[in-house]
């Protein structure tokens, strides 16, 4: 079994005290549970392990790529050729040289190549889970009859009682019955991105979220600091990580636009064909009076068959989407599925994470407050670079001692190194701490120089029940030998009177003002009045409205080193220094990237497990909304139902405190409401949405394995401005796949109306083989597709609103644009067809062979798509008026096209295998006239647009 069957009330953890969670789990806190518990609660409740429900295999993967209709009906058309050749052979009918079942073969070769590239862009094996379980599995140290030992992190049970400290891994969800300056990074979980500080002795609210549950741990996480004891509360699927995992597989994969598009074009294909076949052969029935003429109806069906299916579309879309994903990585956005770089180009709405996307993910010092004034400090990163400010006003740190004094407090007081690697600024130890060190290096406040003048003694590390840490300096000796102020550094000496050691201290700012009698004021201190108390506490309010995260800082001169755990009275009767706020910055060209979005129609969201203050300082600061814009919260989406969520969802651009859940059942909303969906994450929280969105975007830094898993798109450099890059990327390669997609169905609507005009003609025999139409398909079209595949992208790209993800691969004029080429292509070649069969027979007497006028239907074709290529790189402009080079594949694909084309007419064995005659150059010639006339029209069709006022496909 891997669900708990314990009372409802232990469903809510957080909000029981310590015993009653040890009674309802039969527990025990100094023994832990007994050989006999652990045995009968493995047996209940299941190996501590994440269960993963089987997917498609391999084979049904591959399976799965031949239920395509377009494929079933070339296998069927395949078999039914090889019939017809095997009748031949045995009617000894086959024509002289002839390779039996050829066509067959070639039939049959480009399906199973359709069928391994389709094979190939869908048979990654779902990994998320894998990583996931990679996360809930570590060793773990427990109390098991009174004695503790070391176990897998599988055969944890309810009520087992873990040892936590700093290092490990929480291999389970539990309840925290002890702890000892315990803190731990549940990023990967929360999104939180500093780490958070437990306190066991504390009952919650039973609507707290995930982020704001102090005295529970959750597996997963990693612990940072201090040590902790916890009584065991889940296991398995019943964890936070269990049900993240439960989530994911519970998530379906819906095909892409593209693939949907491919579909419809794929029903529609096959639908005409088979209309259009049973026209043609009921009419050759009527005009044979009987069945006498059903082989040869059987080969122009045969052929209309084959000349319907684009056999190259496939591989052409897969090389174009190829190529956009190396186009991508240029831009730093790594593509883990094919058809991803096109649905990009569809998206509507991004919903993106906080931390590390939208912001540096690294704190930054911006506000500081201190003698009754705000500064501001510039600066990006943890570079220390910046100036500060006073009314937009740099200023002469020589004026306001008092910041000095503060600087060096934020410095000394302070357990983090800044270092530069590889050219680049970074901090080890805590965040907040790498930006109080930054703020200092910003005044030329070094450590290392501070730490021979002021040496760390003693301290007292951070609490959470004293939200502060402080630390005692001695005062170095001057050359007298004498601690004192003589001859000590000015800032010192405005600490001090003749004390030998100073004491900093820095945390919540309520309760360090409360602990201070003082205020250092220009270089001196001063008995601190209630009026100077409130206005640091407005000023404390005001930082805090703004998302800013706020740290007091004082300090106190003291006679001797105090003693151990005597915090509570040493930290008394402090002198005041000043406040500091610091944000995990936003990004500086991530506002430039929600203005272009905006732009381009598409609108950002911001999805975080930040505090609601925070996320909505960061979204008004990047455009993303306005200062009165609603913020919705983890525990507002709870008490909402999903109906609620969906009337709210287009209005609503701000969610704080989200757990998974949310972030799933906001994109669902998103989704049920039309909207095509772009979802951006980092932590293991993220995966279910990400799997659920349409586009899931993981971080490539500070990603998880199992975010990644579980993702379309990677982002190499966790930036928000990559996502919008990959964007207009996704709708060039759109416009690109539109553009081939009606250059290549454009002519094969012409093949299949030329083939079917031959038997209602009355004219002898099919025009073009299956082998030839496949040669057609695959290289007179395929190449030049391909080609127009990197045409460049327009100018108005991301100054439009995205084209609906559901609209029909037909839509906006492409399915007219198609028929009426079709039959400009198919009136073209008739024409010519005639003309060969009749005219040029009786002007020549025994005139040409079938084989040449059938090879003059296909020489011009071939040679008239090539036209077709060079005028439609542009729906609007002429040809004339294009820069030929901007796109030279497509002159390159056209020479070399031309002159495969040749290859089969003047080349023996070539002609010979493909069935071609050799044309005489005037005949050579008048294939290439009707072909120019394809060009022609196109270019004139551009001119009547234009004339219209009206804009072309």
């Amino acid at each position: 079994m891997s669900a708990h069957s314990l009372p409802e009330d232990a469903a809510v953890w957080h909000s029981l005290e310590i015993d009653k969670a040890l009674e309802l789990l039969d527990s025990n806190a100094d023994d832990g549970l007994t050989p006999s518990q652990v045995e009968e609660r493995l047996l209940k409740y299941g190996s501590n392990e994440l269960e993963e429900h089987g997917g498609r295999s391999p084979w049904q993967i591959l399976l799965d790529q031949f239920t395509n209709i377009m494929l079933l009906m070339l296998i069927g058309v395949a078999f039914i050729s090889g019939f017809l050749d095997f009748l031949s052979l045995q009617q000894g009918t086959l024509k002289s040289g002839e390779v039996p079942f050829k066509d067959t073969i070639a039939i049959m070769a480009i399906v199973i190549l359709n069928g391994v590239l389709g094979y190939v862009q869908e048979s990654r094996a779902e990994k998320a889970l894998a990583a996931l379980k990679k996360l809930s599995s570590p060793s773990v140290r427990v109390l098991r009859n009174g004695k503790l030992a070391d176990i897998a992190g599988k055969d944890l049970v309810p009520g087992d009682v873990m040892l936590l400290e700093a290092g490990v891994q929480v291999a389970a969800d539990g309840r925290l019955l002890e702890q000892s300056n315990l803190q731990i990074r549940e990023s990967a979980l929360t999104g939180e991105a500093e780490a958070v500080s437990k306190q066991a002795v504390l009952t919650l609210p039973k609507d707290a979220a995930l982020g704001d549950r102090l005295n529970l741990v959750f597996q997963g996480t990693e612990v940072v600091q201090g040590r902790a004891k916890v009584v065991v509360t889940n296991t398995g699927m019943t964890t936070e990580l269990g049900k993240i995992a439960a989530m994911l597989q519970s998530v379906d994969s819906e095909p892409t636009p593209l693939q949907q598009r491919m579909t419809q074009l794929g029903n529609a294909l096959v639908t005409g064909s088979l209309v259009l076949v049973g026209i043609v052969v009921l009419t050759g029935i009527i005009q044979a009076r009987g069945f006498s003429n059903i082989q040869e109806l059987l080969e122009v069906s045969l052929s209309m068959a084959v000349a319907v299916v684009p056999e190259g579309l496939p591989a052409v879309i897969t090389v174009t989407l190829a190529l956009g994903t190396q186009r991508m990585v240029r831009h730093h956005a790594l593509i883990r599925k094919l058809p991803a770089v096109e649905t990009l180009g569809s998206v509507t709405t991004i919903c993106s994470d906080k931390t590390g996307t939208l912001t540096q993910n690294k704190m930054v010092v911006q506000s500081v407050y201190t003698n009754q004034k705000g500064f501001r400090v510039t600066g990006e990163g943890y570079a220390p670079v910046g100036d500060f400010q006073l009314k937009g006003q740099n200023i002469d740190l020589e004026d306001h001692p008092e910041i000095s004094g503060l600087l060096v407090a934020c410095a000394v007081c302070n357990d983090s190194v800044l270092q530069k690697e590889a050219g680049e600024w970074a901090i080890l130890g805590d965040p907040t701490e790498g930006a109080l060190m930054t703020l200092a290096g910003k005044a030329s406040i070094e450590r290392d120089q501070w730490n021979s003048k002021l040496p760390r003694v003693s301290e007292f590390p951070f609490s959470s029940e004293r939200k502060r840490m402080s630390v005692i300096s001695q005062i170095q000796e001057v050359a007298t030998g004498n601690p004192g102020i003589s001859g000590v550094d000015p800032i010192i000496a405005g600490f001090v009177s003749s004390e030998p050691y100073l004491m900093f201290t820095k945390g919540s700012p309520e309760l360090t003002l409360a602990r201070c009698n003082q205020i250092y004021l220009g270089n001196g201190s001063f008995p601190i009045e209630e009026e100077q108390r409130s206005q640091i506490l407005i000023a404390n309010d005001q930082m805090a409205s703004q998302g800013l995260r706020v740290l007091g800082l004082a300090y106190k001169p003291l006679k001797e080193i105090p003693p151990e755990a005597s915090e509570d009275t040493s930290e008394n009767e402090l002198v005041w220094l000043g406040l500091v706020g610091m944000l995990d910055a936003p990004r500086p060209e991530v506002r430039a990237a929600v203005a272009e979005c905006r732009q381009a129609g598409i609108r950002p969201i911001m999805i975080t497990g930040d505090h609601q203050l925070t996320a909505r300082a960061i979204a008004v600061d990047l455009g993303i909304a306005d200062k009165d814009a609603r913020v919705v919260t983890g525990q507002d989406l709870q008490r909402m139902s999903d109906q609620e969520i969906e009337d709210q969802v287009d209005l609503v651009s701000i969610y704080a405190r989200v757990s998974p859940e949310h972030k799933l059942r906001i994109v669902q909303a998103l989704q049920r409401r039309g909207r095509f969906v772009a979802m951006t994450g980092d932590g293991v929280n993220d995966a279910p949405a990400l799997k659920q969105a349409d586009i899931g975007i993981a971080m490539g830094i500070t990603g998880t394995d199992v975010s990644k898993e579980a993702s379309d798109m990677v982002l190499l450099d966790d930036n928000f401005a990559t996502i919008v890059a990959a964007t207009k990327e996704g709708r060039v390669v759109y416009t690109n796949i539109r553009r081939f997609i009606k250059y290549i169905l454009g002519s094969n609507i012409g093949e299949v109306l030329t083939i079917a005009a031959a038997p209602i003609l009355g004219l002898g025999g099919v025009p073009l083989s299956p082998l030839q139409i496949l040669w057609m398909n695959l290289v007179t079209d395929g190449l030049p597709a391909l080609a127009l595949a990197v045409e460049p992208p327009e100018p108005d790209v991301m100054q439009r609103p995205p084209f609906s993800p559901r609209e029909s691969i037909f839509a906006r004029g492409l399915g007219s644009y198609m028929v009426r080429i079709g039959i400009v292509f198919a009136i073209i070649t008739i024409i010519l067809m005639e003309w060969a069969y009749f005219h040029v027979k009786s002007a020549t007497g025994d005139g040409l062979s079938p084989e040449r006028w059938k090879t003059m239907v296909f020489t011009s074709l071939c040679i008239a798509q090539m036209g077709h290529a060079i005028a439609i790189r542009s729906n609007n402009q002429l040809t004339i008026e294009m820069n030929p080079l901007s796109n030279i594949f497509v002159l390159g694909a056209v020479i070399a096209t031309t002159i495969l084309q040749l290859l089969l007419i003047y080349v023996p064995p070539l002609r010979d295998f493909f069935g071609t005659h050799y044309l005489p150059l005037h005949e050579l010639f008048i294939c290439i006239g009707f072909s120019a006339l394809m060009f022609v029209w196109v270019e004139c069709e551009k001119i009547f647009f234009r004339v219209m006022g009206k804009k072309n496909v």
